[in-house]
């Protein structure tokens, strides 16, 4: 610790648990693992200060990597779960976790309202456009031409989901896209998005090279976003309306003031509470 401050100083290796990761080799979320830990450092929070909530996949298994209070719940259930974390502890920084199936199909109601609510959170979603853990079917992000799946033998033949569109539209204070090949740049999305007051969503393109081997190519599509962050929905929209899927870095800052009740203890004390069961 330097001797003028008075915060403590950690590194990244300090978020990170002694389990072993085992997602298949190439794998994108290794990277995201990483920039996670790194920009906990760079922010220097204390590891019991942080909540890591995630649901069901492979990338779900992210709280179990790392050195922080973690609760891994049932399949799309990462986000209500962090909000009742966030709202009844708000002095944690609450983080939340998943896929792309996970968080845009079963979880996908919870995802808009998440959005609507503006709690003042942060959702990272691992995108690689196919259930890994299935063996390869076809996710809310896949193109509707894709053929490799045996249980879409001819593609999906419907439009895929646009999470950040969906985003905006139902109100997340702060929306950017990273890609698992820019380890550096995404852990500075994801500092921001900490940052950054109310509910943040961070979309990260990572690859999944078992099931989707052609998206090795993703290295050489993504570009960084062409114009500044907005503040403006209208702007934001547009941007988004004809985005290609590679943008990366902020793509909107809104300004709405973050949700949080009012906490109060049902009971004034102990002794109230033991006369409501006095007979």
């Amino acid at each position: 610790m330097d001797a003028t401050s008075t915060c403590p100083s950690y590194a990244a290796r300090d978020y990170k648990s002694e389990v072993k990761p085992v997602w298949c080799p190439g794998c994108g979320d290794y990277s995201v693992l990483g920039a996670l830990t790194k920009a906990l450092a760079e922010l220097s929070i204390p590891p019991e200060n942080v909540a890591l909530v995630s649901g069901i996949g492979c990338s779900s298994r992210l709280p179990a990597y790392t050195n922080v209070f973690g609760f891994h719940g049932v399949h799309g259930r990462a986000l209500p779960i962090a909000t009742g974390i966030k709202v009844s502890r708000p002095e944690l920084t609450v983080i939340a976790s998943g896929g792309d199936g996970d968080g845009f199909s079963i979880g996908g109601n919870h995802f808009m309202h998440a959005c609507r609510r503006n709690v003042d959170m942060t959702y990272i979603v691992m995108d690689n456009e196919v259930y890994g853990m299935t063996k390869g079917q076809a996710s809310p992000t896949t193109a509707p031409d894709w053929e490799k799946s045996k249980l879409t033998p001819q593609g999906t033949g419907i439009n895929p989901f646009h999470p950040l569109v969906i985003a905006l539209a139902a109100g997340a204070n702060f929306i950017a896209r990273g890609f698992s090949g820019d380890p550096n740049g995404t852990a500075q999305l994801i500092t921001e998005a900490i940052r950054h007051p109310g509910f943040s969503f961070v979309q990260l393109l990572s690859p999944c090279v078992t099931f989707r081997p052609e998206q090795r190519d993703w290295k050489d599509a993504v570009h960084p976003a062409a114009v500044d962050p907005t503040d403006d929905p209208a702007r934001a929209a547009r941007r988004l309306m004809t985005d290609d899927g590679f943008n990366i870095g902020v793509l909107y800052r809104g300004n709405r003031q973050p949700f949080q009740p009012a906490l109060k203890a049902s009971v004034d004390s102990v002794a109230d509470l033991e006369k409501e069961f006095v007979l």
